[in-house]
């Protein structure tokens, strides 16, 4: 592959043996960008509201309603982009048994996501990407299993977007592993996800990002009359779950609280997608999920690893939850005709513009640290480059203590960079980069000497 082109920026005068850059697209990435097709999510989103209803408790024997015939012809689906893919995208079930909890799971139940797994081409890269939607429905009673439960947007708009990432991304190749889910049991209490999260950390799985996407196709709030097609939500959490004393003390005195690895890995999505996805506004909100809601991410922030949730932008209330029928003149309930497919296909290219950059990238620097040796308006950093690999470069980010996007990016083919701006006013990261511009997640200093 050839090295790809540094667009210089002429705004910012060279600091040490640095330049600041702006990014080239990658042709590949941007091909597979537009590969992604509204139609194909129309498509998918009308054949899961076809089986009546998805509740986790429904119907697994028919082949034409309930969360039985839901999750075979995912798995089923999900099989066609393997033989595509020529045998490298391998489909399973991840069946466990629930217990019955006295609330919302009256009897223990099997319950099964559909997993794609699309392995990484190079041994010694462990990473693994999660994107996620989850396919079971409910209508105003979350108990019953029965009445039609479309769920076109909640969420078989995300499981779409799950779905066309894998029939995209399985014909190429990545360093990472990435893994396509269809998540159950998610009305029932995130069981899925829980399994699979719980799963994730007993096997050892490095799980550098989890995402997903849970109600991605509404365009306008009925309640607001607000309509918008191009911003898009990013919820991520601030301190990781999992976050030690040592660790919290260190964050307490470099001021990092907004550098979680959940936070940092939603910014790369609202860089990664803004530069491939036209007319698209990605928002960072500084929650783990909505107000007092929780979400498929949760139990993985919960086993420590960086999950992030995607949601439109203004959510229909009277679409979500509710049974079909129409009232005071008012159409309630989640009909597929209310999604905005061309709303939920730049969704869908977001998503894959950052899972592609980041599976294609070099893994992260190593023992990235700022100086702290001695007093000094200046700000020395030193790093590492990832066990067994040299990265063709890396690039030093900084921004504005205040600013909840990096700013500046300086690219060096050295280990280490002093900048001629102060480590107390500004807020600092590395990431190594390829030849052809792909990015590791962003490592935050620790102080050493």
């Amino acid at each position: 592959m050839k090295p790809f082109a540094l667009l210089f920026s002429l705004f910012f005068a060279l600091v040490a043996s640095a330049q600041t850059t702006v990014q080239s697209l990658d042709p590949t990435i941007k091909n597979m960008v537009e590969q992604v097709s509204a139609q194909q999510i129309e498509a998918t989103v009308r054949k899961l509201v076809s089986f009546h209803t998805r509740h986790t408790l429904s119907d697994t024997l028919s082949t034409k309603t309930g969360i039985g015939a839901a999750r075979n012809w995912i798995k089923a689906e999900m099989e066609k982009y393997a033989k595509e893919s020529g045998g490298r995208l391998k489909v399973e079930f991840d069946t466990f048994t629930q217990p019955a909890d006295g609330r919302r799971v009256s009897v223990p139940t099997v319950m099964k996501n559909v997993l794609a797994i699309l392995p990484g081409t190079d041994p010694a890269d462990d990473r693994v990407f999660i994107v996620s939607g989850h396919y079971d429905s409910r209508v105003s009673d979350v108990i019953d299993a029965k009445s039609f439960a479309p769920g076109a947007n909640d969420d078989a708009s995300g499981t779409a977007v799950a779905m066309e990432l894998a029939r995209v991304m399985s014909k190429h190749r990545f360093n990472a592993t990435l893994i396509f889910v269809a998540m159950v049991g998610e009305e029932q209490g995130l069981y899925g996800a829980t399994n699979l999260a719980k799963r994730a950390k007993a096997e050892k799985w490095n799980v550098a990002g989890m995402i997903t996407n849970d109600i991605v196709g509404n365009t306008h709030s009925s309640e607001t009359d607000l309509k918008d097609n191009r911003s898009v939500r990013i919820f991520s959490e601030a301190i990781s779950q999992t976050e030690t004393s040592a660790q919290a003390n260190l964050r307490n005195s470099t001021g990092s609280e907004n550098d979680g690895a959940a936070r940092s890995f939603a910014r790369y999505l609202k860089e990664a997608g803004e530069r491939y996805v036209d007319q698209l506004d990605v928002k960072l909100i500084y929650r783990r999920d909505r107000y007092l809601r929780g979400g498929d991410h949760t139990p993985f922030s919960q086993e420590g690893f960086a999950a992030i949730r995607v949601t439109e932008m203004n959510e229909n209330f009277i679409r979500q939850h509710q049974d079909i029928r129409t009232e005071n003149g008012i159409n309630y309930g989640d009909l597929p005709d209310y999604v905005d497919y061309n709303y939920t296909q730049k969704v869908a290219r977001m998503n894959l513009a950052a899972m592609a950059n980041l599976a294609m990238a070099p893994r992260e620097p190593q023992k990235v640290r700022m100086l702290t040796s001695e007093l000094t308006n200046k700000s020395t950093l030193k790093w590492e480059a990832p066990v067994g690999e040299t990265p063709f470069g890396y690039y030093v980010l900084m921004r504005e203590t205040s600013s909840a996007v990096w700013e500046k990016k300086f690219f060096v083919k050295d280990t280490s960079l002093t900048l001629n701006y102060s480590k107390d006013n500004y807020f600092f990261g590395v990431q190594s980069v390829d030849a052809d511009g792909h990015e590791s997640l962003v490592v935050i200093p620790q102080p050493g000497r």
